[in-house]
């Protein structure tokens, strides 16, 4: 057993250099909100079940109210636990409160590791004896096919790292630091978990997913130094993964929202090219991701293209902008959905660019309604809108647009993104496209002329089918044309893939008869 020596000298480490390590990005509320809705409304709890999810529902709503986050963290715990069929126990509270944090969740796997255990909340549980903890580095564990993790491969141990005794039984108050040596592993994305136990059982595992990656240091040092050098329409794409890999271990984002051996390479890609007087993307056509510096945030921001393979500048193409759900990124329409989006653009001739919104839960702005009290959520969400519209501006500058052809379109957040984006520059779309959404009526009235396609499944528990009824209700009593299928037994996902050509088809259909009078 490593002695409480080696966690002082790592605990001395940071002393020294206050403020030195960041909280790692958690889940976002929102996200934890709404699948915590979405499984009640799957479940339909009833009986004790029922008396027991409406005292969390009560709860939420008074740590809602008073904005304690940790609070609703818990919370969410609770209620989806109990709606597993699980016991909310002392245990289970403990083992919910705890959480990784370090200043670096992005690796020079050569350099020492400091990380520390804490607790996000104070759970109820009584620790009577000592507690001690157990680290080790495993491969991450497969996402879940088919609603389970049946037959998928368990994760494994890479290296073991030590257990530490001299656990606080409060870890709000004193963190316990380790120093963990990660000498010798290779190149990639792990879990890092740290196991709390006393002398008679184990309590809970926080767990953190790291990625390491040799002379890590050295790397950032030579794209800096490339992106100087480059022409200024490269920069940053060059300088993207060193940008993303600070706001990752600064916590400000999920490390699923970067892919470090995928960006390294294309950044080295591109500086490569540059260094030799090319530009990569002149004549680049297919799928691939560019980036520009969003700069009310301060931070590059990632793109993904379909530029058809038949492009070639000499004639204009229509252009779709594709805004994803919340929790998902600039790859959404690209990667999920069984991939038909960059097929049917393929085959259609079409340009597509998938947005990030500058968070996974941006929102893409407020639309036409009150700005957001919390002065945090507005500025979100107002880099959520200015990402969209900057990157629209972007592709039509790189891009011969067709500009009577632009078209808007999202599934569940971005569908309710459109409909709040849409009016707001209502000169700009041809027709616009919404899976599982939801609007307020009123803002339709700006967008008249705009034809809209709307799909949602009648089962869908994730956004009530009532928010499309009232958006379609609306634009036909304004006469607005509408295409509206709702799906019977349709869920909030499984909707989007059957509709994906109709929409295509939608959009073949229409274009701008008005003459263009805003920019974006």
């Amino acid at each position: 057993m490593k002695s409480s020596r080696f966690v002082a000298i790592a605990a001395l480490a940071l002393a020294l250099a206050p403020g030195a390590a960041f909280p790692q990005a958690l889940t976002s509320l929102s996200s934890l909100r709404v699948g915590y809705t979405t499984r009640k409304n799957t479940l339909k709890p009833e009986g004790d079940l029922k008396a027991q999810i409406d005292a969390v529902d009560r709860d939420i709503a008074e740590a809602t109210r008073l904005g304690k986050t940790a609070e609703l963290r818990r919370l969410f715990a609770k209620g989806t636990t109990l709606l597993a069929g699980r016991p909310w126990t002392d245990a289970t509270d403990y083992a919910s409160s705890l959480v990784i944090r370090t200043d670096r969740v992005v690796i020079d796997s050569t350099k020492p590791y400091l990380a520390r255990l804490e607790q996000i909340y104070s759970p109820s549980i009584e620790l009577e004896r000592p507690l001690k903890a157990h680290a080790a580095l495993r491969t991450r564990p497969a996402p879940p096919a088919g609603g389970g993790n049946s037959g998928a491969p368990q994760p494994q141990t890479v290296k073991d790292l030590g257990t530490f005794d001299g656990v606080g039984r409060d870890l709000r108050d004193t963190p316990f630091l380790v120093e963990l040596d990660l000498h010798g592993v290779v190149d990639g994305t792990y879990q890092l978990e740290i196991e709390v136990s006393d002398e008679a059982r184990t309590l809970g595992t926080a767990t953190l997913a790291v990625s390491l990656r040799k002379g890590l240091d050295d790397l950032v040092a030579r794209l800096e130094a490339d992106a100087r050098k480059a022409p200024a329409g490269l920069r940053d794409d060059i300088l993207y993964p060193v940008d993303r890999m600070k706001q990752v271990n600064r916590g400000r984002l999920e490390l699923r929202t970067f892919d470090p051996d995928k960006d390294f390479t294309a950044a080295e890609a591109v500086a490569a090219g540059a260094g030799s007087g090319r530009n990569p993307f002149a004549t680049k056509t297919g799928d691939f991701k560019r980036h520009y510096l969003l700069e009310s945030a301060g931070e590059i921001m990632p793109y993904r293209l379909y530029v058809p393979t038949g492009y070639d500048g000499t004639k204009a193409y229509p252009l779709i902008v594709a805004l994803h759900g919340l929790g998902g990124t600039e790859d959404a329409f690209f990667t999920n959905y069984e991939q038909k989006v960059p097929s049917l653009a393929e085959q259609r001739g079409y340009i597509v660019v998938g947005v990030l919104g500058y968070r996974v839960d941006g929102s893409y702005g407020w639309g036409l309604g009150a700005a957001p009290a919390d002065p945090a959520t507005r500025r979100v969400q107002e880099n959520s809108e200015r990402d969209v519209m900057q990157v629209l501006q972007l592709v039509g500058q790189q891009y011969k647009i067709d500009q009577n052809r632009i078209y808007l379109m999202g599934h569940s957040m971005g569908a309710i993104g459109t409909w709040k984006i849409a009016p707001k520059f209502p000169d700009l779309w041809a027709a616009i496209g919404m899976f599982a959404g939801s609007g307020t009526p009123a803002t339709l009235e700006r967008i008249k002329h705009v034809p809209e396609f709307v799909v949602h499944g009648d089962a869908d528990v994730t956004v009530s089918v009532q928010g499309s009824r009232a958006m379609v209700a609306k634009a036909k009593e304004l006469g607005i044309t509408v295409t509206y299928i709702e799906v019977p037994g349709g869920s909030h996902s499984g909707v989007v893939v059957p509709n994906l050509t109709g929409m295509f088809d939608f959009f073949d259909a229409h274009r701008k008869a008005a003459k263009r009078t805003s920019q974006p």
